[in-house]
């Protein structure tokens, strides 16, 4: 079971747009030696949408060998047709990553009846764990608890991440999915109330600037210490705000390199590099979370 704190890894790139992979293991290791319990790579976070195929498959596998069996690496595998979801899919087999992550089809909007075959057909192409991703801010559809409870019932469907901020449904997907099935919240401002309640774990933008902060806040929220969780994350909720100031991962990405984490903060069009009105913001919500800026 993959459960805590886990980054949706961002994906840095040269000034040139190209992978940077040195940048790429300095922050594998960043998040092992700050205590993050898993990794996401190339997931939405990650820029999925912008790299192809062939290059999504080598950052995975990247990951996975800078990791080197240290934490899980969870590979991103969404996409808004369904042959492409089984082809990047199939292109992840042999990684090694512990599971997948799907974000739901974007722009189709897809009934619920679409959701569960495109769901099925993705899993029967593989016999690695898969994790729905349900992200209807970004996405325009809503994945349903109902809908997430028909896919359960697929032995490798082994969760959801779901990314609404509506922490109500926890409860229902608990009761319709069971206690096996693994719950992660997708929303870092109400995570700590998510875990609470039972989700087990969240995969975080946030996690990407403040992983030992985020580490210690889902370990005392998983251990059931409201008091503490919330003493840990109080300070953290401007930062949670102020990276979504423009669209993800322009902030965060922004915030990583002005660290010093990665040496270039290039992203990929037709997203661009934070605007100068926000840096101001981003600093100083940086500062309330005790980060050296």
């Amino acid at each position: 079971m993959i459960n805590g704190s886990i980054v949706a890894l961002i994906t840095p790139m040269n000034s040139d747009g190209t992978i940077d992979y040195a940048s790429l293991e300095r922050l594998v290791e960043f998040h092992i030696e700050e205590g993050t319990d898993a990794i996401v790579a190339v997931g939405t976070t990650g820029e999925s949408a912008t790299l192809p195929m062939k290059e999504h498959a080598a950052v995975v596998a990247q990951t996975v060998k800078f990791a080197s069996g240290r934490v899980p690496v969870i590979g991103g595998n969404g996409a808004n047709a369904t042959a492409e979801a089984i082809e990047l899919t199939k292109s992840l087999q042999d990684t090694g990553v512990a599971a997948m992550l799907g974000v739901t089809p974007y722009y189709n909007k897809p009934t619920p009846k679409g959701l569960i075959a495109h769901y099925k057909a993705v899993a029967a192409c593989t016999d690695i764990p898969q994790i729905l991703y349900n992200v209807p801010g970004r996405t325009a559809v809503d994945m349903k608890p109902e809908t997430v409870a028909e896919l359960a019932g697929v032995s490798n469907i082994i969760g959801v991440k779901e990314a609404t901020g509506d922490v109500s449904r926890v409860a229902r997907l608990r009761e319709l999915c069971g206690e096996d099935f693994l719950l992660y919240s997708g929303d870092d401002g109400s995570a700590r109330e998510f875990l609470l309640l039972g989700g087990n774990g969240v995969i975080s933008v946030a996690n990407n600037v403040v992983p030992r902060a985020f580490k210690a806040m889902c370990d005392a929220a998983l251990a059931k210490d409201a008091q503490l969780a919330k003493s840990i994350d109080e300070p953290l909720m401007g930062l949670y705000s102020s990276l979504f100031c423009e669209a993800n991962p322009i902030p965060v990405k922004w915030a990583v390199h002005h660290m010093g984490l990665i040496s270039h903060g290039h992203i990929r069009l037709p997203l661009t590099e934070l605007s100068e009105q926000f840096h101001g913001l981003l600093i100083e919500t940086m500062k309330q979370a005790q980060i050296k800026v």
